[in-house]
């Protein structure tokens, strides 16, 4: 049924890397939840009101907060739309991510009023009147919310949109709700112990559960998330990929939107090298894997000396000391200045932010095994963090 609905009301479908056909899917998916959250709120508010039950009530409210936070995906989803201009020079796609967490902090407060609403219930019990309409109301509920998020992960996963799937995980969660409150409702006629009260605390803390995961998950992108490893593989992998790079780091990313990527990188190219050839590489790496990813790169060229016994020697010691002192860290930059008295080794040292030793004492401890190696030789260090995931950092110069 999603892909009929799609083929429908989405022009040029099949294009999802086009700007204009994502906003086309983030208009109709905000536009599906809006007219089916409406309806499913109207009719558990009519089961509610019926049956007297609060946690249908409950369960209509949160259906109604959904139809807000599908207007707030409906509106981002315009607003992102807008082109850069002066005073947002890299467009406006964050506006998703900030629509996304509007809809993470609408479903947390829903949640905080129905814990209220729930404990009341429960310290002044009334009994609900469960009738057949309020268990088909229900069941179908479960159904349409069943079918939203397949629906919503569906579209999410063809437009790689966070906000579509934290709506999805909403609706996932409201079809356990519902389903908690028939299973309430059915133990409530059998059994004769009035489990309304207890059945809305249920959902309102569910709901409230995902509000706080949502937030977390919209926010990450806004704070500066890392960029996952198939991003970071396929960066490094198209640069060195040409021939004259030696190797690859220091890899940055920046996100301003699910299409609006930049990233910068240090390549290593032979220092004897013509310094404007191995410019002209550098300039057609930029040129041709920039569009092949769809991202602004930017690469720094670091010359490094690739034909003298002794350096290449002293680098191997160098690396070998630096991973007893940290495992995971990793050097680049390397190179000599050598003197008739002393000898200064100039280089830089990456490590993960999960490494529990501070700069400084990465430093000391760096400049102390470097002493070991001779005495005439003296370090300058620069200790960096790495800001790719380090599940697969400091292995691209191996």
């Amino acid at each position: 049924m999603t892909e009929f609905l799609v083929r429908r009301f989405v022009r040029e479908y099949q294009d999802t890397e086009n700007p204009k056909v994502r906003a086309a899917y983030g208009r109709f998916s905000g536009t599906v939840g809006i007219v089916t959250n409406v309806l499913l709120a109207a009719f558990k508010f009519l089961a509610g009101t019926l049956s007297g039950s609060l946690a249908v009530t409950a369960d209509a409210v949160n259906n109604l907060s959904d139809s807000a936070s599908s207007i707030v995906t409906l509106v981002g989803f315009k607003l992102a739309e807008k082109p850069a201009d002066e005073e947002h020079p890299f467009g406006h796609e964050r506006i998703e991510y900030l629509s996304g967490l509007i809809v993470s902090f609408v479903i947390l407060v829903v949640g905080l009023q129905l814990v209220q609403e729930a404990v009341s219930k429960i310290m002044e019990p009334t009994a609900p009147e469960i009738n057949a309409v309020t268990i088909i109301v229900l069941i179908l509920s479960i159904l349409a919310k069943l079918w939203q998020s397949l629906f919503y992960r569906n579209i999410g996963r063809r437009i790689e949109s966070g906000t579509l799937f934290a709506t999805a995980a909403d609706s996932r969660n409201d079809v356990i709700a519902t389903s908690v409150i028939l299973l309430g409702m059915i133990i409530t006629t059998t059994t004769g112990f009035n489990l309304d009260g207890f059945m809305g605390l249920a959902v309102a803390i569910l709901i409230i559960v995902t509000g706080i995961k949502l937030i977390k998950e919209t926010s990450d992108p806004l704070l500066g998330q890392a960029p996952d490893k198939e991003m970071v593989d396929k960066i490094y992998d198209a640069v060195k990929a040409h021939d004259g790079i030696l190797g690859a780091h220091d890899l940055t990313v920046h996100n301003y939107g699910p299409d609006r990527w930049f990233a910068s990188v240090h390549c290593e190219v032979d220092a004897h090298q013509d310094v404007l050839v191995s410019h002209d590489l550098i300039d057609n790496i930029e040129r041709t894997v920039g569009p092949q990813l769809g991202i602004q790169l930017v690469i720094h060229m670091d010359p490094v000396i690739t034909d003298d016994p002794k350096t290449n020697e002293l680098n191997r010691q160098v690396n070998d000391m630096v991973r007893a002192v940290e495992p995971r860290a990793t050097v680049h930059d390397f190179r000599v200045v050598w003197g008739p008295t002393h000898s200064n080794l100039i280089f830089d040292v990456c490590v993960p932010f999960s490494c529990k030793l501070t700069n400084e004492e990465l430093n000391s401890r760096i400049k102390m095994g470097v002493k070991a190696l001779g005495e005439n030789y003296y370090s300058v260090v620069t200790v960096d963090r790495d800001y790719v995931s380090e599940d697969f950092a400091g292995t691209q110069n191996q």
